[in-house]
């Protein structure tokens, strides 16, 4: 099955559809104004449905030969195929000879995916019972410490996909949380991050799950002897065994790794190869979300998932929105110049989101080579930023409204709050989250319509300040909306975006599973590190940059 990847790419560039881009950009003037006065019919074309999802691509720089030329690029590189292949466990992993089946890890029990002469399906389902299973007995208690108090603290230490997925949940989920567990996560290499998390924690009600694949991850296993330590100086009174035991558990499948730093092998829930880091969260590497929301929700996020996954899987490209977005980015990012891309919820609970999104869009698409090892022949990947709104609107909405650059910008919002509040002022009640998602509305609103200098001066503004307070418009915009922020909601989100990456990696040739450019610096930081512990020759191998870093160190340490 790793054929799948042995052709070489379809050149994008080479296609008449990107020729037709390429020409359609040239000289390419937007104005959303008139094309809103001239097509009354324009919102409902371009506002679709996927799963839970309403998505309105209206205030898109997208015309009717725009789309067009988008939809036949998909074709002519093969984005539909590509994305049968991945569903279908071929191995699109090209340079680790690997499939991309996260699709897999929220399939129904009753379905069936063979792989390399293995029922996947079935595998997981196993993992997620005794996933279920653990978190049930943490929540009602029958899991104890070692002093058989129950647990009050789960701290997951991991990186990367195995801890930046967790964190979002935890917080996007806060709702939907069990009152007396509290989850906590370390995941930086800086002594900071464990000394912090582990303030005002009690040992003997703390439960650590120690998140690495391969159980060698540099930062997770530093973190994980330091939480170690910290417990048995905590529990001295106990037999460090015992301990251990009671109070680690382990997402990895290297059991003999996981038994020789004390944790119990029955107490390692695995996954597999064919599952990235980034695209981990819904598997074994989301125990601490289990334990925290309970197994029905945590099956319900699954559930959202493959919702989103079914419909990138079966609807047409004229309707499938993971696959639009995906094409739209391209043509932002490869003829109009756009080199960032803000995601904004209007949602405090989802202001992890954007960060999560960094490492699951930059990790998968920053890639200079495609997947056959020939240079790409287009600029590739894009830098995905943001921050909750009405905080954004404070900092860096400025530069969105009028400043020079490009950037696309996709709006999350809910119909319903997780914490519906009144505010009482001067005898008015006022439901705050109408006034929150007021602000949703019109932030859309005047990036794609702007105002202009007449408009500017009917307000009776002064000549002289006019061009200051002219908006151009034509800043584009998505806006994603459903009912309220429910885990099933919240697997929706997180598998669209997956899918609109996949869309750009599939147009741009480029192996999206992939992360080498990782390595290099994991590398050398093995290397450097007997040089700062001042062995000579180490640091005679430095170049001279590092070695005078080194001595300012070496100097400066108290």
């Amino acid at each position: 099955m790793s054929d799948a990847g042995s052709e070489a790419p379809v050149d994008c560039t080479s296609t008449e559809a990107w020729s037709r881009l390429t020409s359609l950009a040239d000289g390419f003037a937007p104005d959303l104004r008139a094309w809103f006065a001239a097509d009354p019919d324009r919102v409902r074309r371009l506002s679709l449905t996927a799963a839970d999802l309403h998505v309105d691509l209206s205030k898109s720089l997208l015309d009717d030969e725009v789309l067009a030329a988008l939809l036949a690029l998909a074709d002519e590189v093969g984005v539909a195929r590509r994305r049968d292949e991945m569903f279908a466990g071929r191995h699109i992993n090209v340079s680790e000879d690997r499939a991309v089946l996260h699709t897999a890890l929220r399939l129904p029990e009753d379905a069936r995916l063979d792989v390399d002469g293995q029922d996947v399906v079935a595998e997981v389902h196993d993992v997620l019972r005794r996933v279920y299973a653990f978190a049930d007995d943490v929540r009602d208690g029958t899991w104890t410490g070692v002093t058989g108090e129950r647990i009050r603290t789960v701290v997951n230490i991991g990186i990367g996909g195995s801890d930046l997925g967790p964190v979002m949940a935890y917080e996007a989920l806060a709702a939907y949380r069990q009152d007396d567990l509290e989850c906590r996560f370390i995941s930086n290499i800086d002594p900071t991050d464990a000394a912090t998390t582990l303030a005002g924690l009690d040992p003997a009600t703390t439960l650590f799950i120690v998140s690495s694949k391969t159980f060698g991850t540099l930062e997770t296993l530093t973190n994980a002897r330091l939480c170690r330590a910290w417990l048995l100086d905590g529990l001295s009174d106990h037999d460090a065994g015992d301990a251990v035991r009671r109070h680690f558990v382990a997402v990895s499948t290297a059991l003999d790794k996981v038994e020789a730093f004390g944790i119990d092998p029955g107490n390692a829930f695995g996954f597999w190869d064919w599952v990235g880091g980034r695209y981990s969260m819904d598997s074994a590497i989301g125990t601490s979300l289990a334990v925290a929301i309970g197994p029905a929700r945590f099956a319900e996020m699954l559930s959202g998932f493959h919702a989103m996954d079914e419909h990138f899987r079966t609807t047409d490209p004229p309707a499938n929105v993971p696959m639009l977005m995906g094409l739209l980015n391209v043509w932002y990012a490869n003829f109009l110049g756009a080199q960032t891309h803000a995601v904004l919820p209007y949602s405090q609970l989802l202001h992890r989101f954007p960060a999560y999104l960094q490492q699951l869009t930059m990790e998968s698409n920053g890639k200079g080579v495609r997947w056959d090892g020939s240079p790409v022949t287009t600029t590739t990947g894009e830098v995905f930023w943001g921050e909750p709104g009405t905080n954004g609107q404070h900092a860096f909405y400025q530069l969105i409204h009028q400043g020079t650059r490009l950037i696309p910008a996709d709006f999350l919002a809910f119909a319903t709050p997780a914490y519906p509040l009144q505010d009482s002022h001067d005898g008015q009640s006022v439901d705050v989250h109408e006034l929150f998602l007021a602000n949703f509305f019109a932030q859309t609103r005047a990036l794609a319509f702007g105002k202009t200098a007449d408009e500017v001066r009917e307000e009776g503004t002064a000549e002289a300040i006019v061009p200051a307070r002219v908006f151009t418009g034509n800043r584009p915009t998505t806006s994603i909306m459903a009912p309220s922020l429910t885990p099933a909601v919240l697997g929706q989100l997180v598998a669209l975006y997956e899918h609109i990456t996949f869309t750009q990696g599939a147009v741009w040739g480029i192996d999206s599973f992939d992360q080498w450019g990782v390595e290099l610096g994991k590398q050398l930081a093995q290397q450097v590190g007997p040089a700062i512990a001042g062995d000579a020759d180490a640091l005679a191998d430095q170049d001279p940059s590092t070695q005078s870093l080194i001595a300012y160190y070496r100097e400066h340490r108290h």
